[in-house]
């Protein structure tokens, strides 16, 4: 049994690799930020972890997850995501508030309670904000999605993931009706002016060009293929709950 301080920093250091790392290596630094502690308590905790065979670190170097420290990382994110799609799916809680409670709640649900969770959703293979959850056996396959701003003016767009969770962030993005699933088209791409303006149904919406690389999208789908999904239970929109 992991500390919930060991699992917040495995699961922290395997996300910056995912997103940022250079080669899965990340910094004490890094993590401190994400974190929100002093660089030195991750200086001392990469140590430890080091130590318990979960982490490969030398001073003054980045650190990356040993498979031990891999297995715990993808371990909690699948509490994780799970407790999020519940969350979202049987108590009605918007996506900007499912992040924190399901923080709370990963280092202390059962083994047997997440599997019963797991049935009882029907095995969802994305949490409320289009995050992929780990298989029970660990695996897990990384969605693809082009960046809302690599787009151009004119396309239309369906969003399939929000890898920024900043709660104010995915507040405004629901109240502009911006939600997983949603479609919408770009009006204006402006790098120029760091920004874009977005189309929803019948009003605009801006983004800085940095939180819309964070919205990741795919074209628009069929009608035909949306029936199709629904008949096979795989249409998010089961799960598009904004606030």
């Amino acid at each position: 049994m992991h500390s919930p301080r060991v699992e917040n920093y495995v699961k922290a250091i395997y996300l910056l690799a995912a997103r940022d790392g250079e080669n899965g290596a990340v910094s004490t630094g890094e993590v401190a930020q994400t974190l929100a502690v002093a660089p030195s308590s991750a200086s001392c905790m990469f140590k430890l972890l080091a130590e318990s065979g979960l982490v490969i670190h030398k001073p003054h170097e980045r650190g990356r997850l040993t498979p031990a420290g891999e297995r715990l990382a993808l371990t909690i994110l699948r509490r994780h995501r799970l407790l999020e799609s519940f969350l979202s799916r049987t108590l009605g809680m918007s996506w900007d508030e499912v992040g924190e409670e399901a923080d709370r709640l990963e280092h202390t649900v059962s083994d047997h309670l997440l599997e019963r969770i797991d049935i009882l959703l029907g095995h969802p293979q994305l949490d409320p904000h289009g995050d992929p959850i780990p298989r029970a056996d660990r695996s897990m396959r990384e969605p693809d999605g082009r960046p809302l701003s690599q787009l151009s003016p004119g396309e239309r767009f369906r969003v399939v993931r929000v890898i920024e969770q900043d709660t104010s962030f995915l507040r405004y993005l629901a109240e502009c009706g911006l939600l997983l699933d949603a479609e919408a088209e770009l009006v204006e791409n402006r790098p120029e002016a760091g920004a874009l303006s977005v189309r929803v149904d019948d009003h605009a919406m801006v983004l800085g060009l940095e939180a819309a690389a964070k919205v990741l999208t795919h074209p628009p789908i069929s009608a035909g293929d949306r029936a199709a999904r629904r008949r096979s239970g795989t249409d998010t929109e089961t799960v598009r709950i904004g606030g």
